[in-house]
């Protein structure tokens, strides 16, 4: 697990810096791609769903899974989100980050800052024991406070002998009716989306990009970790998202 996770987490810390205004997110994509070969991982991705490309990168008001295109350039200022997951050796881990294209005109520093800090809150606070709701209903409290908004059809998941795996939907904010409690030695991928203004995940057009149903601007940071009985381990820690 630790070395497919340094795999995705060195891959997007790699792409994070690479990218840049008047690139195409297809040649980000490709560059992410090579990375991967490197390190002798494969996209998950592509081998579970046949996404075509080896990263998901989203833009803006795209919440997450955007497919890279030679047709989509970046532009100073663009909220990017970056998702790697791959599968090496029969392990999966899967990683997360958002940042801003070049300069931050459109002043959206403090959505990315927040999800961050939200997420390293959200990590800090699992061990074996704790309710998977509890999780989500701090993540939800945090967004509200700061201004935002959490996507309430989306959240981590487990992860290792395939890319999802039970606990399955470790959403962003309290599900009453989930009773469900993390165990000890469980790994799992814990996502924040966060929003300006939507609430709800939506169909892009694609077959893959989900948009946010009410505009805005959306964001979404990830870490795999395991689950102990003090502070869970981070095996994506690599990926700098916290630097």
């Amino acid at each position: 697990m630790q070395e497919a996770s340094n795999a995705v987490a060195l891959t997007l810390k790699e792409m994070s810096a690479y990218a840049q205004p008047g690139m195409s997110t297809k040649e980000l994509d490709e560059f992410g791609g090579r990375l991967l070969q490197q390190y002798g991982a494969k996209s998950a991705p592509y081998e579970t769903y046949k996404f075509p490309g080896y990263t998901c990168i989203s833009r803006n008001n795209e919440v997450c899974h955007g497919v890279p295109s030679k047709d989509k350039i970046l532009r100073e200022g663009d909220l990017l989100n970056i998702d790697v997951s791959a599968e090496l050796n029969g392990f999966w881990s899967d990683n997360g980050g958002s940042i801003i294209v070049g300069q931050d005109i459109h002043n959206q520093t403090a959505l990315v800052e927040a999800s961050r800090n939200i997420l390293k809150k959200a990590i800090y606070s699992i061990k074996a024991g704790s309710k998977i709701n509890d999780l989500g209903g701090l993540i939800e409290k945090e967004a509200k406070t700061q201004g935002y908004r959490v996507i309430k059809n989306l959240g981590g998941h487990g992860i290792g002998r395939s890319l999802h795996e039970q606990p399955d939907g470790v959403l962003n904010y309290r599900d009453r009716f989930d009773q469900r409690r993390f165990r000890k030695n469980t790994v799992v991928a814990v996502e924040t989306f966060i929003s300006t203004h939507s609430s709800w995940a939506i169909e892009g057009g694609d077959e893959f990009t989900l948009i946010g149903d009410k505009g805005g601007f959306s964001v979404q940071h990830e870490h795999t970790i395991v689950v102990t009985d003090g502070e869970p381990i981070i095996l994506t820690a690599l990926n700098g998202i916290w630097d």
